[in-house]
């Protein structure tokens, strides 16, 4: 095997590892940011991780009118009751996620994964802050 040879089989390998590293850090599962949709209405009960909705990463895809008029999704996190039966029929994210436009629900962490316990809502906004807690019941 000559230098060349060598430095190209190098190069090559060289390419392919980096090339799954990016890759493989935008595949894992997400974590909420800022103005993200946390949608937990019967996660916890079902022992899933909630559901992570990156509003902004569809936003800067897609006009409002998309989701919130032609998929009739309400303008609050939590008006809409959403739960995986009605996205496997093709209802609220089904729309899009079902295999051919988008990923399908077989990919489950790519969505469920929020932390566990936290509420439906919008991650980080001023008003979930500035709203008191629920105070915990006692026996």
């Amino acid at each position: 095997m000559t230098q060349k040879n060598a430095l190209g089989i190098f190069r090559r390998l060289l390419l392919v590892l980096l090339t799954a590293t990016v890759v493989g850090g935008f595949i894992g599962p997400a974590n909420a940011e800022y103005g993200d949709i946390v949608i937990n209405n019967y996660s916890d009960g079902a022992g899933m991780r909630p559901a992570v909705f990156p509003h902004w990463f569809h936003r800067i895809r897609f006009r409002c009118k998309v989701c919130h008029a032609d998929l009739g999704f309400k303008f609050q996190a939590g008006g809409n009751d959403i739960n995986m039966l009605k996205i496997i029929d093709g209802q609220f994210c089904g729309a899009c996620h079902n295999g051919e436009i988008a990923w399908s629900v077989e990919n489950c962490n790519l969505c469920h994964s929020g932390t566990p316990g936290t509420p439906t809502q919008v991650h980080q906004s001023t008003v979930q802050q500035l709203v008191a807690p629920k105070p915990k019941a006692t026996k």
